[in-house]
Parts: structure tokens; C-alpha cells; sequence
């Protein structure tokens, strides 16, 4: 129990303060709902379950990915997150379908929904939150790369470095960033059918927030499935490299291998060396650069092995072809 509780506390922050928030949110919306019947506001009752559920469950799995590695699980339990991932979208997946097809009735049947002061101050509410925990998430990620912002550059920087982010981190930003719009977009749909007779707008708006849903379940699919397979962590190729060709003693790189398992990074690296180097420096040297690879963030464990050199520039093509 007290290594649970450790883990826990070691899990995605963001994900868990987004499943709180989104917990309260769900049930404000669920009783706004089944006091006036309005179907955007069903939208973004599903929408906010999806959520909540979707993040403990990323929070519990950037937890548990954290366990240390097994006799039984010698590479550790890094790709456990993306797994959880990949279970989790279908929970946004099913909510993103139902509110579609309720959306949908609505279009066809348009009904006026009551309560439109009770809509509008808790769709205001639960958006003004939402906002808040994507500022959050916008603040994650920056901490993650280690980038320093404040303003309008959190909300720049943040978008612009979202591919580098945790896999936890930037599902918390997606779900919110949708969230957010979601809940704009609904509070139009009800000023609009309030004022006019268009009250299909409520139905419109509650398929195109299940369609925004659906893009989320698309997009963190493709990622995660990306990571469960075992992704290769190209930026992070090229950096290592760099470094470690800054060595006096390494004259060239043969191969060089950065997997990314969760938010690990495991490291395998063929490296040349002088063939008259007696054995001893050639493991000092090895020693040095696990030293300095090791101190990179993110990587948990460094692999390398040692060849004479065979006066080919490999790393040079490499390079060369990357930049290309």
C-alpha cells in the first residue's frame, strides 16, 4: 500500500486536478440538464464525464508507469501510460457518439428548452474552469521542456511545443482546449435559440462538440499507439548524438537509438573509437558518456557499445540527412 501511495504521488498532476474539476463540472451539468432538458447542455454533461473519466484514468496510469522495473518486467512499466491511453479514448469515444446522436434527434425533433438563465450561468462557470485547467496544462508543458514564458507567450509557447510534451500532459490540454471551445460553443447555441426561432441550433452544436470529441479520440489514438509500439525519439537522436560526438575520443557514430516508452527514454548507441585505445580507456570512455547521457531528461537507461574505427562518417550522413 505505502509504494501505491508513492506512486501516486508521482502520477500527472494536470490529469488529476482536470479530473476533479471535471468531476464537480459533470454533476453542476447533469442537474442543469435535468432541470431544463437542453441538449447542449447534455452535450457537455457527456462531454465532462468523458473527461473526468478519461483523466484519472491517465492520472492512475502516469502513475503506475513509474513503478520501478521487475525481475519479471526488466524494461520497466514506461509504456503502461500509453496502454491507459488508449483504453481511456474509448470512454471519450463512446460520450462523443451518444452526443452526437442525441444532437442529431434534436436537429430533426427541435424542441425550445427552459431555463435559459440556469444554462447560461453554469455553461459561464464550468467554462471559466475549464479555461483555468487548460492554463494549467498550458503551464505543464512548458515546465516539461523547460521553457520559461509568461502572458500571452504561455498560450503561444504552449501550442507551439505541444508535440514535445508528456503523453498525459498534452491529453489533459486536448480534452481541455475542446472543453473550452465546447463550452463557448454551447453557450452561443443557447443565447441563439433563446432569442430566435432556430432551435436546431442546440442540435448543431451538440454534434459538432461530439465531432471536436472525436478528433481528440482520433489524434491521442495515433500517438499513443505510436508509443506502445515503441516509438523513436528522432529529436533526441540528433541531440545525443551531437553530444556525444563533442567527445574527443569517440570518431564516429555507427548507430544511435532513442525509444521512447511513456515519458522513458531508453538509449542504444554504436560508437568508433581509436583501435589503439587499450581496453581500459575505451571503458572510461564508455563511462563518461553514459555519465553525460544519463543526465538528459527523460533517459532511464543507456546501452552502448564500442567498435574500432573504420574511417566511414557515418554520423556525418546522418546528420546530413536529417537536416535535409
Amino acid at each position: 500500500m505505502s509504494e501505491l501511495l508513492q506512486l501516486l504521488k508521482r502520477g500527472n498532476k494536470s490529469a488529476l486536478l482536470a479530473a476533479i474539476i471535471n468531476t464537480i463540472i459533470s454533476i453542476i451539468k447533469g442537474i442543469a440538464f435535468m432541470f431544463t432538458g437542453n441538449v447542449a447542455m447534455f452535450a457537455e454533461t457527456m462531454h465532462s464525464v468523458g473527461d473526468a473519466a478519461n483523466q484519472f484514468f491517465v492520472f492512475i496510469g502516469s502513475a503506475l508507469s513509474k513503478k520501478a522495473p521487475t525481475e519479471k518486467y526488466p524494461n520497466g512499466f514506461g509504456r503502461l501510460v500509453n496502454l491507459v491511453l488508449l483504453g481511456a479514448v474509448l470512454i471519450v469515444g463512446i460520450m462523443a457518439f451518444e452526443t452526437i446522436k442525441e444532437g442529431y434527434h434534436h436537429v430533426v425533433h427541435p424542441t425550445e428548452s427552459g431555463g435559459f438563465i440556469i444554462n447560461l450561468v453554469v455553461l459561464a462557470v464550468a467554462t471559466l474552469l475549464e479555461t483555468f485547467v487548460l492554463f494549467k496544462a498550458m503551464k505543464e508543458i512548458l515546465h516539461e521542456i523547460e521553457v520559461e514564458a509568461s502572458g500571452l507567450q504561455v498560450f503561444t509557447k504552449s501550442f507551439a511545443n505541444l508535440g514535445k510534451a508528456k503523453p498525459a500532459t498534452k491529453l489533459v490540454f486536448m480534452e481541455d482546449l475542446v472543453a473550452t471551445l465546447g463550452g463557448l460553443l454551447a453557450i452561443i447555441a443557447v443565447v441563439i435559440s433563446r432569442f430566435t426561432d432556430f432551435h436546431q441550433i442546440e442540435g448543431l452544436a451538440s454534434m459538432l462538440i461530439g465531432a471536436m470529441m472525436f478528433f481528440v479520440v482520433g489524434r491521442v489514438f495515433l500517438d499513443n499507439a505510436a508509443g506502445v509500439l515503441g516509438q523513436a525519439d528522432e529529436e533526441m537522436e540528433n541531440k545525443i548524438g551531437t553530444l556525444v560526438m563533442e567527445d574527443p575520443d569517440v570518431k564516429d557514430i555507427q548507430g544511435i537509438t532513442v525509444i521512447k516508452e511513456g515519458e522513458d527514454l531508453h538509449v542504444e548507441l554504436e560508437i568508433e573509437v581509436d583501435p589503439k585505445l587499450t581496453v581500459a580507456a575505451a571503458d572510461d570512455i564508455k563511462d563518461r558518456l553514459e555519465e553525460k547521457i544519463m543526465a538528459e531528461k527523460g533517459v532511464v537507461d543507456v546501452t552502448i557499445e564500442i567498435d574500432e574505427e573504420d574511417e566511414v562518417m557515418s554520423w556525418k550522413e546522418r546528420s546530413g540527412s536529417a537536416a535535409n
